[in-house]
């Protein structure tokens, strides 16, 4: 039979701790009562409790100095702290220093113990989480332990010190640009430039200049010479990610720097020799953009000397664990939480995940996590929440097309509605926007090329349907 839970209560008032111990022994709980801050801190280092409530104001320590120290000493142990004074910015003070939670006096009795239930299952939970690996790499290293990404390994150690162009191909957030990394840190280029280049980040009408270069004059804005990212990486290492986004002109002057060693800058007559070793990577499916004729056949077999296939995180889901430790610690030194852990139930529940974003949606759904679970055992919740729908969806976006279809165009045979086609297709547009900046991870001049779109209509039509990626693009 388990044990009763064991309150810590800090309470100067004696009616109020009176009334809170008598609510919390009817519980079913356990309580110490302390009445000033000094007594009641000493208490809680000494002795295990499930769960701390305290006082703001009171003799001795004040409730927001207990809450930092026993944060530091005890990090799992939850405390609550009570307080009368209706501040944001105290409510602020008391999560930013490791409080689990607060209430704001008066409070209702049944609205403190539903709050102590949730702090002693977490206390508990934390006695009893998931036993992780603590061997895992540091810095930009790749991780994973699974049969595939030994052979990704295996192939690394084969073409790093080659001097041959090496593809990268992989879904969107495998960790693309830590193999192009790991290549260059096991090249005998190491101590030489390492450029990098996001070929879709940058407007089509600047990326010929961000790559070549221009001569002063080149064009209207042109005020001096600018050194392209070829001629800064010679000698070295130059990362092309995302060059399945390059369009058929830049592609073709690519193919003639790959074919010659030699670049030309925007504006210029000379040409220039270049030592570069190229790495790129992409997405995109090469074989199908090239039967569209939107990527170049003979470029392709310039790229595709040496190829890495990055397996989804689907297919490696033995690395998750592996995974999870490694981003709860990065995270959790980057949002200063101590020693954060993951509940058994909520790793098993990471692992059955089909993971559309792979190990850059793992490491966003852990992150956000950590903060809603203030650091303690994360549970399936708190998963939940992050492995929902991206935020800007609607209710209606869950419901299958067939359905909405027919709901539609029920409601205007009820004359709810006046125009069915008009909603359908406005519901068709914004689940296409929606969808096309998930996938270009808010750039809007990625999306807009993809649906068709200039880039002021692809802005004026996320105002439109209210939303808003974080980046312009």
């Amino acid at each position: 039979m388990q044990r009763p839970a064991h309150i810590l209560l800090i309470e100067d008032d004696t009616s109020l701790a009176t009334v809170i111990t008598d609510a919390l022994e009817a519980g079913g709980y356990q309580v110490t009562l302390a009445q000033d801050g000094n007594a009641g801190f000493a208490l809680a280092r000494k002795n295990p409790y499930d769960a701390l409530l305290t006082d703001f104001q009171m003799p001795g320590q004040d409730g927001l100095d207990i809450v930092l120290k026993l944060h530091e000493e005890k990090p799992h142990l939850p405390v609550i702290l009570m307080t009368a004074h209706h501040s944001t910015d105290v409510a602020i003070q008391a999560t930013r220093r490791g409080a689990w939670d607060y209430l704001m006096k008066p409070f209702p009795l049944a609205t403190m113990l539903s709050l102590i239930g949730r702090a002693v299952e977490c206390s508990r939970l934390a006695a009893r989480p998931v036993a992780l690996e603590r061997e895992v790499a540091e810095g930009d290293s790749i991780i994973g332990r699974s049969p595939g990404m030994q052979e990704v390994y295996k192939e690394i150690g084969r073409v790093a010190a080659k001097p041959v162009t090496v593809l990268i191909r992989g879904e969107t957030g495998t960790g693309k640009e830590l193999v192009a990394r790991a290549l260059m840190r096991f090249s005998d280029r190491l101590q030489k430039p390492y450029v990098t280049v996001n070929c879709a980040a940058i407007p089509e009408t600047l990326l010929e200049s961000e790559l070549f270069g221009h001569e002063k004059g080149a064009f209207t804005g042109a005020e001096a010479r600018r050194i392209g990212r070829f001629e800064q990486a010679d000698k070295g290492t130059l990362f092309l990610d995302e060059i399945g986004e390059l369009s058929m002109g830049t592609q073709a002057k690519l193919l003639r720097v790959l074919q010659e060693k030699t670049i030309s800058r925007v504006g210029g007559r000379e040409n220039i020799e270049v030592d570069v070793r190229v790495i790129a990577a992409t997405h995109v499916d090469l074989e199908a953009a090239i039967a569209a004729k939107h990527f170049r056949e003979d470029l392709f077999y310039r790229l595709n000397v040496v190829t890495l296939t990055l397996p989804p995180l689907r297919d490696r889901r033995e690395d998750i664990p592996l995974l999870a430790q490694y981003f709860l610690r990065r995270h959790g030194e980057d949002l200063q939480i101590s020693q954060p852990t993951l509940q058994p139930e909520a790793l098993a529940h990471l692992e059955k995940q089909p993971w559309p974003g792979n190990v850059r949606q793992l490491e966003n759904v852990l992150r956000k996590a950590l903060l809603s679970a203030r650091g303690y055992p994360i549970g399936i919740v708190d998963l939940e929440k992050n492995l929902r729908a991206p935020v800007g969806a609607t209710a209606s976006t869950s419901v299958p097309w067939q359905k909405f279809v027919t709901d539609t165009v029920e409601a205007a045979s009820r004359g709810e509605i006046e125009d069915a086609m008009k909603v359908l297709h406005g519901k068709i547009e914004e689940e296409a926007l929606r969808h096309a900046i998930e996938l270009a991870e808010g750039n809007q001049a990625k999306a807009a090329r993809w649906l068709g779109l200039s880039l002021p209509t692809m802005r004026e039509k996320l105002r439109l349907h209210a939303l808003h990626p974080k980046q312009e693009g």
